[in-house]
């Protein structure tokens, strides 16, 4: 699964830390989603979805497989 949190924070200029005190998760877990290390479930996908204002789909995209 891919992201665009990086890129939605460096818009919304917030570090890891402010994000992840925003949705109640720690800052490693931010950058374990953002790497690809780990998924993130429904719930914390769309409490970031909220953070950023957009949809779900706009932030994770799923990796096309053949």
């Amino acid at each position: 699964m891919k992201n665009r949190i990086k890129v939605e924070r460096a818009e919304k200029n917030i570090s890891q830390a402010e994000l992840a005190d925003q949705i109640g998760v720690s800052r490693q877990t931010i950058n374990s989603i953002e790497t690809g290390r780990y998924v993130p479930s429904t719930v914390l996908a769309l409490k970031m979805a909220r953070v950023f204002a957009k949809r779900v789909e706009e932030i994770f995209q799923l990796e096309e497989t053949d």
